[in-house]
């Protein structure tokens, strides 16, 4: 018998500065996924997937035996799954979009049931037995020893180039004595890729494999990425359902609004496993709590305070829906099209819903006229939107979150220069950078900790607060209103406060 009894997804390489986190993450990580957007093949060469395999059966325990023995025999990354069907046209649903994470699917656990199917895919399918697994998987194994991020040259992109071709992607399988939780699913069907946009799972997938590494390094948590190749809202609920007995938990990651709406809400309505949306709830708690340490500086109360949004997708109505929670009163969200209000011919159903609690004025128009007077601009839309003109027309003591990617919606050094108070980015290398790295591996860590079976308004709040109060009273300032993303204690005090005792 193996003495092996589990698995967990660790990463190839550590993070352990904001460089490493630039080269492994964002926005490095974009480099791999433009370069497989261009040409598929190149995913083989930027990623985990020429060693990735998908063992799917009936039954979890028996697909993580067999993944077992495919690490220890033949060192392939094999990643266990149960599906809850026996349905040909439900097999065949989760079989052809699961393709673009992995690089063969072992199905000899479940022969009978699909020697009949034809799957619409271009990796190779075990069905049965064959002669040489090696050779049948055509997987190859790579591994990085002694790394020294040193050894990379040039620019953070062609250094995350680099170290992705070396070692095949960053993340892969290790086998351990002990039982493993499962892992958490990292869900994404490439819609919204971070400033990339659509640019699909198989692009995607680099980005996936990156949060993976977060999520271990930072959380302890064991995530599996999982890019999907339908866009369809109601397949990509059915998939996760069909195989959510694989996971602890679900995060789902780059899905376009209003999509991910749909998607989110009906996997919390039918999963029987936790579901959270890190565009949208990682970014609101970690928003939320920068704007609470900003506004004390400024010695404002949110509930007084003029707050605009520029943007108005899946993270702006989530930041928005979070600081409403906490008692602000007066907040105007802006799209492309302007104001949004109440009966809006450009809305869409998410836009409708928020405009019932902003926007109480009715104002129509820019937010150039939108801003003037305002307390706090919040952007989470497109670089270049803001200018001189509209930071003076704020109140003072103003307040600017810029924080489109990878080009906000104005330098800070610039927003400084014009006036404002306090900036912050999703950059690392300005002050106060808002990262979302801040929240969800320790928010992952105590959901599985405490067992919770439903991420609620309130545990997003306890672990807002909780990361707030991490910067102490004497050394809060206007360039230090959140702890640094790689500080090891965050994700400890947020999994620590994810229950309110």
């Amino acid at each position: 018998m193996s003495k092996y009894n589990g698995i967990k997804i660790v990463s190839k390489v550590e993070v352990t500065d904001k460089d490493s986190l630039a080269i492994v993450y964002t926005p490095g990580v974009a480099a791999s996924c433009l370069k497989i957007k261009e040409n598929a093949e190149a995913s083989y060469n930027y990623t985990n997937r020429e060693n990735s395999v998908a063992v799917i059966s009936f039954n979890y325990e028996q697909s993580l035996e067999r993944a077992i023995f495919l690490k220890m025999t033949l060192g392939i990354d094999a990643y266990p799954f149960e599906i809850s069907s026996t349905e040909k046209d439900k097999i065949k649903l989760v079989v052809d979009n699961i393709e673009p994470s992995f690089g063969a699917i072992d199905l000899s656990l479940i022969e009978n049931d699909v020697k009949d199917i034809d799957f619409d895919v271009t990796i190779p399918i075990l069905k049965d037995v064959v002669k040489d697994l090696k050779e049948f998987f055509l997987c190859v194994s790579k591994n990085l020893f002694m790394f020294s991020y040193d050894k990379l040259e040039g620019t953070t992109n062609e250094k995350s180039l680099q170290l992705r071709k070396m070692a095949g992607g960053v993340v892969e399988v290790e086998l351990t004595e002990e039982k493993q939780q499962k892992p958490v699913g990292i869900v994404s069907d490439g819609s919204a890729v971070l400033g990339l946009g659509d640019i699909g799972g198989l692009a995607g997938l680099p980005v996936m494999e990156g949060k993976a590494v977060l999520f271990q390094e930072l959380g302890n948590v064991s995530a599996l990425p999982l890019c999907l190749k339908t866009q369809n809202a109601d397949e990509i609920v059915e998939i996760v359902l069909l195989l959510q007995n694989s996971f602890s938990g679900i995060n789902l990651e780059d899905i376009k609004a209003p999509r991910c709406f749909e998607v989110e809400d009906n996997l919390i309505e039918k999963a029987n496993i936790p579901i959270f949306h890190d565009d949208q709830h990682g970014t609101a708690v970690v928003v939320l709590a920068a704007l609470l340490n900003a506004l004390h500086l400024a010695e404002k109360k949110v509930e007084d305070v003029k707050i605009v949004f520029s943007g108005a997708g899946a993270a702006a109505i989530a930041v928005c829906k979070l600081i409403l929670s906490v008692g602000a009163k007066n907040i105007t969200m802006f799209d492309i099209d302007g104001a949004i209000y109440k009966g809006r011919e450009q809305n869409n159903f998410a836009h409708e819903e928020i405009a019932k609690y902003t926007n109480l004025n009715n104002f129509v128009g820019s937010l150039k006229d939108g801003i003037k007077n305002a307390d706090v601009f919040i952007g989470l839309s497109a670089p270049n939107l803001l200018n001189e003109e509209m930071i003076k027309s704020m109140n003072e003591k103003p307040i600017i979150f810029a924080l489109a990617n990878p080009t906000p919606e104005i330098l800070p050094n610039e927003a400084k220069q014009y006036g404002a108070f306090i900036t912050a980015s999703g950059r690392s290398d300005f002050p106060n950078q808002i990262n979302n790295s801040l929240a969800f591996p320790g928010l992952f860590n105590g959901v599985l900790k405490y067992g919770v079976e439903k991420i609620t308004n309130e545990i997003k709040l306890n672990c807002a607060f909780a990361l707030a109060s991490m910067v102490k009273e004497d050394e809060l300032a206007v360039n230090y209103i959140l702890p640094d993303a790689l500080d090891r204690q965050v994700p400890i005090t947020i999994s620590n406060n994810v229950i309110s005792m």
